[in-house]
């Protein structure tokens, strides 16, 4: 099965367009797990308690990486894959290179963590791209409008008419995509230019930050984004379900699953 069809198997069996990322910080994890160990109990206990509510999960490679911790996000992977085999695995490295170079990012993502999908950077061309195309049952998310203000400060340059994000967006939709394996990321915090990407880019995937800690407004966004079936999205949030407050008796895998099950379902409502 490839990427664009276990998402979309997700979407269905688990009603949601939620994605849960996964950005362990050590600072904000509970006492006993901040250390690299840590990080995989704690992430291994996130996945069990949001699994039958995620359409994805989306680990954040610079998370680990920044504390030597890739074996960790190795065994993370690891562990996704195996009990959680229906459920997508995107690994969210925002990769950019000349193509041989590229080619091994991919392999990092693909071979080493057994990725079902990986997030690109388009900045360089097609040629930084295409190498990850290589695998034609994995995905390649681009960025298009990402939920940064600064994003602003290339992606409405103007291209012929049009801002750079839609350029970006028709290039995607109609040249990259040869094998119909490639998604974009588009930002919450901006539904009017999520809803002119949709227009462009017509059923393709969308992975979309920016709702929970960044502010984005879920109704805006589902109404912006979905698709006339009412899925096409991965609406990411991570800092809300990894450190949500716990209630009383709850620990932290509790409090993440609660915030999850909330998120998922104020999705549903506008879907």
């Amino acid at each position: 099965m490839n990427f664009i069809n276990k998402l979309s198997a997700a979407w269905t069996a688990n009603r949601s367009l939620l994605c849960v990322g996964l950005d362990p910080d050590l600072a904000k994890m509970p006492a006993g797990l901040q250390d690299a160990h840590g990080i995989v109990t704690f992430c291994k206990a996130i996945v069990d308690a949001t699994a039958d509510v995620a359409c994805a999960f989306k680990p954040q490679v610079a998370y680990f990486a920044a504390l030597g911790a890739e074996h960790q996000l190795e065994q993370v992977c690891d562990y996704i894959r195996t009990k959680y085999p229906s459920i997508p695995l995107v690994l969210d490295a925002k990769r950019g290179d000349i193509g041989a170079t590229a080619h091994q990012y991919a392999r990092e993502a693909f071979d080493r963590y057994g990725a079902d999908a990986v997030t690109v950077n388009p900045y360089m061309g097609f040629d930084s791209v295409e190498p990850y195309l290589e695998w034609p049952d994995r995905g390649v998310i681009v960025l298009c409008r990402t939920s940064n203000p600064g994003g602003s400060d290339l992606q409405f340059l103007d291209v012929g008419g049009k801002p750079l994000y839609q350029h970006v967006a028709q290039l995607v939709a109609q040249k990259w995509n040869r094998n119909g394996q490639c998604a974009l990321v588009v930002g919450a915090t901006f539904p009017e230019e999520l809803r002119q990407v949709r227009a462009i880019v017509g059923d393709m995937p969308l992975l979309v930050p920016g709702v929970g800690a960044q502010g984005g407004d879920v109704q805006a966004t589902v109404t912006a984004g979905k698709t006339a079936d009412g899925t096409g999205m991965m609406i990411n949030s991570s800092r809300a379900i990894l450190y949500a407050l716990p209630n009383h008796g709850e620990d932290f895998a509790a409090a993440a699953r609660r915030v999850a099950i909330q998120t998922r379902d104020e999705i549903n409502r506008y879907r």
